[in-house]
């Protein structure tokens, strides 16, 4: 059975006539009656009753006809949902982030893209840099936000966002009295970070940033999960440096204060297999660029 076959019954069907049906389908009428013939010999069933003055449906053929335009209208579907899909403007992008993500960079970018690409499904996983790239380089995932410095030689990688560290205190802890702090005013207290594998280039540049600051942070605990990780704080367990968005968490048993001197701002970035040629993945980057104005 064709589709071609469904589209002359069709026709039969509606016009009850094959001289009309075969100028409404702009074809000679003996392949029309020849191709009706086929389909009945292959159902195995009469479609049509002739006679030599009307053309008349059976019983099995009016209820082929709902069937048949059914089918017709799906397969029409089917056919602009690939043209659409070819095109970038329907299927599904698996996008990997880390935590805080959700705070600086969703809240803007999710709804420009729905907006422009509404039936295109996004499922976001929450993801290290080191899983980002692992889970990209086998294109398991289509794109990643992340916190740098993080690079791949087969990846590209670039900032979209910058914000300065702030400290995360417990809200009794004696540091938040004050409107802001120098680094160095952390020195002795026991930090929650997040396990170094989970973002190695992030981790370091932390330690480095505390060690420039003349001190050695010791590490109480790590978490991969910056819910946890603002438990543990509130929890008078430790203190944290963490991206300035956290704040916006407005997380009981905490506080944020600013650092000063000015240390070097912490950027998220986006990652993502320029080879990969996926059209949907090129208009998420351009919905990216456009929203953040590449760094900025």
């Amino acid at each position: 059975m064709e589709l071609r076959q469904l589209r002359y019954f069709v026709a039969v069907a509606e016009a009850l006539h094959f001289g009309r049906a075969a100028r409404r389908l702009q074809i000679a009428q003996p392949p029309l009656s020849q191709q009706i013939r086929r389909l009945e010999r292959d159902l195995g069933v009469s479609l049509l009753h002739r006679t030599s003055r009307r053309v008349e449906l059976t019983d099995a053929g009016r209820a082929f006809l709902v069937e048949a335009r059914l089918t017709l209208a799906q397969a029409a579907r089917a056919t602009e949902v690939a043209s659409r899909a070819a095109g970038g403007h329907v299927g599904q992008l698996i996008i990997g982030h880390m935590a805080s993500a959700e705070l600086d960079v969703f809240p803007r970018l999710l709804p420009a893209f729905r907006k422009r690409y509404p039936a295109v499904e996004l499922e976001l996983r929450l993801l290290g840099a080191t899983e980002q790239f692992e889970m990209l380089r086998d294109r398991e995932i289509h794109a990643g936000f992340l916190r740098l410095p993080a690079s791949d030689r087969v990846l590209t990688v670039r900032p979209i966002v910058r914000e300065p560290l702030v400290a995360v205190l417990p809200e009794r802890h004696p540091l938040a009295r004050r409107r802001a702090l120098a680094l160095t005013a952390l020195d002795g207290e026991r930090f929650i970070l997040f396990p170094r594998s989970h973002a190695p280039g992030y981790y370091d540049t932390l330690v480095a940033t505390c060690r420039q600051a003349g001190f050695e942070p010791t590490i109480m605990q790590e978490t991969k999960r910056l819910h946890t990780a603002l438990g543990l704080v509130a929890s008078g367990r430790g203190v944290s440096l963490m991206p300035k968005c956290v704040g916006r968490l407005r997380r009981p048993g905490i506080v944020c204060r600013a650092l000063h001197p000015p240390l070097p701002d912490t950027e998220m970035g986006i990652a993502y297999n320029a080879a990969n040629p996926s059209r949907l993945l090129r208009g998420f980057v351009t919905v990216v660029d456009e929203v953040f104005a590449t760094g900025h």
